[in-house]
């Protein structure tokens, strides 16, 4: 059986095609990315920008036409939290509904969770009993599963976003001293505001933005999943990184190995989120994952089904 599953994020529009195969696995087909900014202006606006709307529209369209000329069987297809956020987020659905005959799901920050999570466990074989954190930053909220024995994983989501943080607080280029100070205090407060007394033994960082600190930070001329899935990414990389993104200006930041030019603009504050969340968790390293919320959809629906085991 193949599927395709469709995350539609306030960042990033992502399609993975898979083949269901024995014993219990996939082979991966294709993935596609394409950053379509669905979630720029919705903080302040609480509505969908035309262009961007139109833009993710046209993404999806072309995505999923893809897929099925891969043989998806099946399209699952959630959206996260600028849709969750925007009033007209039915009317954007409906739309795509019309155009392509998926229907697009919005999740909770829960759920959006939970599919993190999963995709944790499988694609990095993590232990479900061990005292781990798995955290995935996206453009309008990051996701935090907390993970011990002998409990059920706590699920939480802050509106912590790259695209929201950038908008909320950065006016400069590139950033200000105080700007990136109040980029820590938002984190730092945010987090506090959980009261977790929690101690992991290992993080797990899912997304585009772990996943781009991490290129940034090995210098890849071009993306490779094999390099960046499973790699122990330090703090001091990460701050390494920060002080990097903070010193250039937009366009020099574009021109740098590693980072994708249309996140130029939001990688330093996606980039504070994931350094504030080691920082307070005491953490010196995260376990890069490539595999982030599309991934799990595939797992869930295999589960259901019981094909994978």
């Amino acid at each position: 059986m193949k599927l395709g599953a469709l995350d539609v994020g306030s960042n990033t529009v992502l399609m993975l095609v898979v083949e269901a195969v024995a014993p219990a696995s996939v082979t991966k087909i294709t993935e596609l990315s394409r950053i379509t900014r669905l979630g720029r202006g919705v903080d302040a606006a609480g509505a969908l920008e035309p262009e961007a709307a139109a833009r993710t529209l046209d993404t999806i369209s072309e995505f999923v036409s893809r897929a099925r000329e891969l043989g998806a069987e099946r399209i699952l297809a959630v959206a996260t939290a600028a849709l969750r956020d925007a009033r007209d987020g039915e009317e954007f659905i409906a739309r795509v509904k019309q155009r392509t005959g998926v229907t697009l799901e919005i999740v909770t920050g829960e759920t959006e969770a939970r599919l993190s999570w999963l995709a944790a466990c499988r694609g990095l074989k993590l232990d479900p009993a061990a005292k781990a954190l798995v955290v995935d930053i996206g453009g309008g909220s990051t996701e935090l599963i907390r993970s011990e024995s002998g409990r059920d994983p706590m699920l939480t989501s802050l509106q912590l976003g790259s695209v929201r943080l950038t908008e909320r607080i950065v006016r400069h280029d590139p950033p200000t001293t105080r700007e990136a100070a109040d980029l820590r205090l938002a984190c730092d407060e945010s987090l506090q505001a959980l009261g977790w007394d929690f101690a992991p033994a290992v993080m797990v960082g899912i997304a585009g933005t772990v996943t781009t600190v991490c290129a940034v930070a090995l210098g890849l001329k071009h993306y490779d999943s094999t390099v960046v899935h499973g790699y122990r990414l330090r703090r001091a990389q990460v701050l390494e990184a920060i002080a990097r993104f903070g010193a250039a200006p937009l366009e020099e930041r574009r021109k740098l190995p590693g980072l994708d030019p249309g996140r130029a603009d939001v990688i330093f504050a996606g980039a504070a989120i994931l350094e504030r969340v080691m920082a307070h968790f005491g953490l010196t390293e995260v376990i890069v994952s490539d595999q982030g919320v599309r991934w799990g959809l595939v797992w869930r629906a295999l589960e259901a089904t019981g094909e994978a085991r």
